[in-house]
């Protein structure tokens, strides 16, 4: 899929490689952006052009989330575009390394002085800086998205876990979900909290089923708390012991911990959710466990593009097309303001340049190097670090590539965004 705008720059019908490919050699249209690929037509404008319904659909994720664009056209609904949005790593890492230096620093060349921490209060809605960079990587995607395609809808997992209703005892079992999402609460809730494999033999490749730590027979309950997940030699060899009396005593202390990454995504989803009406676009929600049933209805992988495609009850009995590569956007950032590097005792050793452009180039640009000779003799396409002696580095999807910046061709200036494509499952 090629994204295609008007000449006014407004969003217009995406087609296809070929098609674009034909415009552009009969003159009808000029590339406007490398990655992603997108092509202006100089003869058309949005008030002369014909439109079908495009819906956004997103699957949040604590580490990357799922992007699906669908079109309802005359023969059905098609999904030209399938996307994963990689979120940055190391945020609160980060932090927790600037306020170490930062207090190493004051504790050395100033005098003591009170603390002040109970004067600084978060606004109502606070998130910490990782969980609100989630939520702002995602919507910058949404927003490039609706700059290159005329979306209409969004359809967004607003909710993972009902953890309230797992939780309270006055509510047995699974009794507060009899219909059509029967069980499905829970085992996902289950699958995520002991990451998909048996609690006690730890397999993953085989059927698991829903165990009581500690037997109905003997006071157990339907508690999530006193559940978990065992392949079926396991809970057949297990019986009617509790899982202390069948030597896994960690298991059941383990249990009694609540998922704090449902906790942490459900309030990302919400926010997420609430950004997105803002849009004034109109959104749908959906919950996780209706997802997973759809995704299994139309029998697709475990996959977040796949999950994002199932989200909400837009999804149709049957999709008539799907594309065969998924676009994946990682959040890389715009680099880093610290200008005085430390050893691991914190003591400065080194200290940068105020000079960010080299030669023309910046970080975080997208080049193309053609190295003629040597190692990485070849054509390699990438992110580049920059060096004030002229030696590049450029990561590519195999992995770092170092030479001259004469080699080095600018594609895109830096945008905070790596790009690539890979095969869909």
């Amino acid at each position: 899929m090629v994204f295609v705008i008007d000449k006014h720059k407004k969003p217009l019908m995406p087609c296809s490689e070929k098609r674009a490919r034909l415009l552009l050699e009969r003159g009808r249209a000029v590339v406007h952006r490398m990655i992603p690929f997108t092509i202006r037509l100089k003869d058309r404008t949005v008030e002369t052009s014909q439109f079908q319904p495009l819906r956004i659909k997103l699957d949040p994720g604590s580490k990357t989330t799922g992007v699906a664009v669908t079109l309802e056209g005359a023969k059905g609904v098609h999904v030209p575009f399938l996307g994963e949005v990689v979120h940055k790593p190391g945020i609160k890492a980060q932090l927790d390394n600037r306020r170490s230096l930062r207090r190493n620093r004051r504790n050395r060349k100033t005098r003591y002085r009170p603390a002040r921490f109970q004067n600084r209060q978060h606004q109502n809605g606070w998130l910490p800086p990782s969980l609100e960079a989630r939520v702002n990587q995602t919507l910058h995607a949404v927003e490039k998205l609706c700059r290159s395609l005329p979306i209409v809808a969004l359809s967004v997992e607003h909710v993972k876990f009902d953890t309230q209703k797992l939780e309270h005892p006055e509510i047995s079992g699974v009794e507060y979900q009899q219909g059509t999402l029967l069980g499905y609460e829970v085992r996902e809730y289950l699958l995520e909290k002991w990451s998909r494999a048996c609690v006690y033999c730890g397999a993953t490749d085989t059927p698991l089923e829903i165990e009581h730590l500690t037997p109905k027979s003997r006071g157990g309950s339907n508690r999530i708390s006193n559940l978990a997940l065992a392949c079926r030699g396991c809970n057949q060899a297990k019986g009617n012991q509790t899982a202390a009396e069948f030597g896994f005593a960690s298991i059941q202390t383990q249990a009694q911990k609540p998922l704090k990454d449902a906790a942490m995504m459900n309030a990302t989803r919400w926010r997420l959710y609430e950004q997105l009406r803002a849009t004034g676009l109109p959104v749908e929600g959906g919950s996780g466990a209706r997802t997973k049933m759809q995704r299994i209805a139309h029998n697709l992988p475990k996959e977040h593009y796949y999950d994002a495609l199932c989200v909400g009850a837009s999804t149709p009995d049957a999709f008539t097309a799907v594309s065969a590569y998924v676009q994946v956007w990682s959040a890389k950032g715009r680099g880093t303001r610290q200008m005085c590097g430390t050893n691991k005792f914190g003591i400065p050793i080194r200290h940068r340049s105020r000079k960010k452009n080299h030669f023309g180039f910046q970080t975080g640009d997208l080049v193309q190097a053609v190295f003629p000779n040597g190692k990485h003799t070849g054509i390699h396409r990438g992110r580049v670090t920059v060096r004030a002696k002229g030696s590049f580095v450029v990561m590519t999807p195999r992995g770092r590539v170092e030479g001259n910046w004469k080699h080095c061709t600018v594609i895109q200036r830096d945008g905070g965004w790596d790009y690539d494509a890979v095969h869909a499952h």
